[in-house]
């Protein structure tokens, strides 16, 4: 860890305090960074936006991948006030940075009653065993979409 990443790290914070401050959303904020550039902000914005996806790394995320007009972030590093939640996580693995740094864990975060242990509690289970039920319909007819992307020659891979 070097000083430019506590530089970092604490703007990640102070855009958690910004967002917290002006209602926008709870104590969470993110910034990504590349070649020793911040390239992108966010904090949560879940109870302004009404948007549950809203959260400061996926806002940061999208704004990046925006600046860059590419959907990953290779060569970024990911700096967050909080351990991502498994959302935020999920969004991370997908964007493909090449690090990632984050202040409180995900046990602080619990005790402020931000706790998402269900939701990894949920992911272990049986799909017939999760609490929200999860039925699968018309199979047969979205495996056609999948086929014609498998043959598609003109695709984007991800």
């Amino acid at each position: 860890m070097t000083e430019q990443d506590e530089y970092f790290m604490k703007r990640a914070i102070a855009l958690a305090a910004e967002g917290m401050q002006s209602n926008a959303g709870g104590p969470f904020g993110a910034v990504v960074v590349k070649d020793g550039e911040i390239i992108a902000e966010g904090y949560n914005q879940v109870t302004s936006t009404n948007d549950p996806t809203a959260h400061a790394e996926v806002v940061a995320i999208r704004k990046a991948c925006k600046t860059l007009n590419n959907f990953e972030l290779t060569d970024c590093t990911i700096y967050t006030s909080c351990e991502p939640c498994p959302m935020c996580l999920g969004a991370i693995y997908w964007t493909r940075p090449k690090m990632v740094f984050f202040g409180c864990n995900r046990e602080d975060a619990a005790a402020i009653d931000f706790d998402d242990q269900f939701i990894y509690d949920e992911i272990e289970k049986d799909i017939d065993g999760r609490q929200i039920k999860f039925v699968q319909l018309a199979r047969k007819e979205a495996l056609t979409v999948f086929r014609d992307w498998d043959a598609k020659q003109d695709k984007t891979a991800y």
